[in-house]
């Protein structure tokens, strides 16, 4: 599957807006790590591994959405993060399934 945030130079038929999204929450003992860090200084490698999860996740569940189109390339695709609460993230991916 091709994915890029461009749009591709290319003949496309497009078969529609795809979209995957995950929300999780980290461990109470890596977020009592992560609040000792965030006094100390330092990577917070707690919650940079959770955001590559949850991301990895919801460009997983995109591209299966995708595939389920018949697509074989994902253009203008975006990525939104929000927080919604201590330790919970939400990331959200999208854009267009296409078939070149």
């Amino acid at each position: 599957m091709l994915l890029t945030t461009t749009d591709l130079k290319v003949d496309y038929t497009v078969l529609g807006i795809v979209r995957g999204n995950r929300v999780k929450a980290v461990h109470l003992g890596k977020d009592i790590m992560a609040s000792i860090r965030k006094i100390t200084g330092g990577d917070v490698s707690e919650y940079g591994d959770l955001m590559t999860e949850v991301r990895d996740g919801a460009t997983e569940d995109m591209i299966a959405e995708a595939e389920n189109l018949g697509a074989n390339a994902i253009v203008g695709m975006r990525y939104s993060s929000s927080t919604i609460s201590t330790g919970i993230a939400e990331i959200y991916v999208y854009g267009t399934a296409v078939k070149i």
